[in-house]
């Protein structure tokens, strides 16, 4: 069953736009077209446009993209390079994972530091910030 660009967009919550561009920059490959010239796209395209939308959500560039995408078309001779891409990504990601994990921490941690001074459990954040100015000018001040 193929479907037009409306449908596919519909079916994967991405806009048709980003569909021509994935197109137009040789990330979908053998897309047929009607006799009024539109697009018309078999369930392959759209898991082959779910699993690019995936990628590009990790932040994965076009550039690498369509080097998946020129190895692909290559054929299974390249499954070994696009499966070392692949892993190299998979640890950036894993990587990338761990540093939002801990921003993540932060990020809750401020909020309970923030939580405890409004209940009055702690002192402002400006009177902390106002002592360890006070601590650096008198070791600066018996330094000097």
């Amino acid at each position: 069953m193929a479907f037009t660009i409306k449908e596919a967009s519909e079916r994967l919550g991405c806009s048709a736009p980003t569909i021509r561009y994935y197109e137009k920059e040789g990330l979908l490959p053998y897309i047929k077209r009607d006799k009024h010239g539109n697009r018309l796209f078999e369930q392959d395209h759209l898991d082959w446009i779910r699993l690019m939308t995936c990628f590009r959500a990790t932040g994965m560039k076009m550039s690498l993209l369509k080097q998946m995408v020129n190895l692909a078309l290559d054929g299974d001779s390249t499954i070994p390079q696009r499966k070392s891409i692949l892993n190299q990504y998979k640890e950036d990601l894993f990587r990338r994972q761990s540093e939002l994990a801990e921003a993540l921490d932060a990020v809750n941690n401020k909020l309970s530091i923030y939580e405890d001074i409004e209940m009055g459990r702690a002192s402002s954040e400006s009177q902390l910030l106002k002592q360890i100015e006070n601590q650096q000018h008198s070791t600066s001040d018996s330094e000097g």
